[in-house]
Order: structure tokens, then sequence, then C-alpha cells
């Protein structure tokens, strides 16, 4: 049985994000096409993940056999998000650009996920790559917004973007390879003209083109 993750981050309440009416149209879509799809939400927009501390920082660099009973407990949270993670196969995030980057409360998720012995290692053995990941196989979707247009490669903002490197960059927490993140866009919120409505279909159609096809992938690979 799949499993899939359900991570959005918009600060927009649901009638007016974007970004959510693409990640609950991938995921209407996908359990259309396999229905024992086990699905994981996880509103981090709306329910923001407290950002890291020192005291966080202590107790994730603190070995398990010597943490205190208060170690634990602040790393409790961040246990959940990364079995959240461990136990999908696809994770499906709704991503906003704010600010040409990503939206504070995603990076308080990815704060949290990347974890010293949970989700990655390191070893200064290895030169100058210490970190190597210990999640594998995963598949990331990143169904985005942006006010303005033109950020994908070889567009006239693509300099500008920081969501997409930012993420890319990251993505060997969670288990995903460069190779296996997709990402599906609609741009010109701000115009609100003929092209940003002819963007939404777009990201429509492709969204639900992409949520068949990895659907359809996963029950032949069951």
């Amino acid at each position: 049985m799949p499993t899939l993750l359900r991570i959005d981050a918009s600060a927009q309440l649901e009638e007016r994000s974007l970004t959510r009416h693409l990640t609950g149209l991938f995921t209407r879509t996908f359990l259309a096409e396999a229905p024992t799809t086990q699905v994981i939400t996880r509103d981090v927009g709306l329910t923001p993940i407290p950002a890291i501390d020192h005291h966080f920082i202590h107790a994730a660099f603190t070995p398990p056999e010597d943490r205190e009973p208060w170690m634990n407990a602040r790393l409790a949270l961040s246990d959940e998000l990364i079995e959240e993670v461990a136990v999908a196969d696809i994770l499906v995030m709704g991503a906003p650009m704010y600010n040409y980057g990503m939206p504070t409360a995603l990076k308080g998720w990815i704060d949290q996920v990347a974890r010293i012995g949970r989700t990655f290692s390191f070893d200064l053995a290895r030169g100058d790559r210490p970190i190597e990941p210990i999640l594998a196989g995963k598949r990331l979707v990143v169904l985005s917004s942006r006010g303005e247009f033109g950020f994908a490669r070889g567009g006239v903002r693509a300099h500008l973007n920081a969501l997409d490197p930012g993420l890319a960059a990251c993505a060997h927490y969670f288990g995903v390879a460069p190779s296996d993140i997709e990402t599906i866009a609609i741009e010109y919120q701000e115009f609100k003209d003929d092209r940003h409505r002819a963007s939404v279909e777009t990201a429509e159609a492709r969204t639900r083109a992409l949520a068949l096809t990895l659907a359809g992938a996963t029950a032949q690979a069951a």
C-alpha cells in the first residue's frame, strides 16, 4: 500500500490558497487511481512548526543513550515529522514562493526533519563530503505559486528563484534524489490577468497528469 505525505506551507486560508488547491487536486486524483493509498497530511502553514533553538541543537547532537528526559521531549515533534517522511513513498508539497524563497513555515519543517542520526549521517572520514543521506527512494512533487513569472530555468527571473534550488539542496534529507523532483508552478498571480488564468489551467492539467502517472507507477510496482 503506497503512502502519500501531503505538506501544505501556505499562510493563506484554504479557500484563498492556490497551492492547497493543487495539493488537494493531486491527492484526489492519486486516490482515484490508487484508492488503497494511505494519506498523511501536515499543514505547517496553518499550524507552524516551532523554530529550532539551542535546546533543540543540544538535544539532537547528544547521543540517544545519553539524553535527559527533557531532550527526548524537545525532539518529540521532530521524531514525529521524520516518521511521516520515513513511511512516505511520495511527498507532495504545497510550497508558494514568498519573497523569492520558501515560506518560513516550510523552512521550519525542514530544520526539524534534517536530523543527524535520523535522516543523515556525518563522518569526517568521508573527506570533504561528510554528509550522507539515510533515507532514499522517495519522490518529491512541489506544487507552487508565484506572484510574478519567469522563474524556471532560462526565465527572466530565474536568478531570483531561491525556492526551487533551496528545496533541491535539502531534498536528500527527505530521501529524494535531484532527478526525482517534479515542480509545477502557477505564475502571474499578482497580475490576475489572462496569463494567470492560463497558468492556473496549465498547472491543474499537469498536476492531474502527474498524479495519474505516479499512481499508475506505484500500482505497477506493488
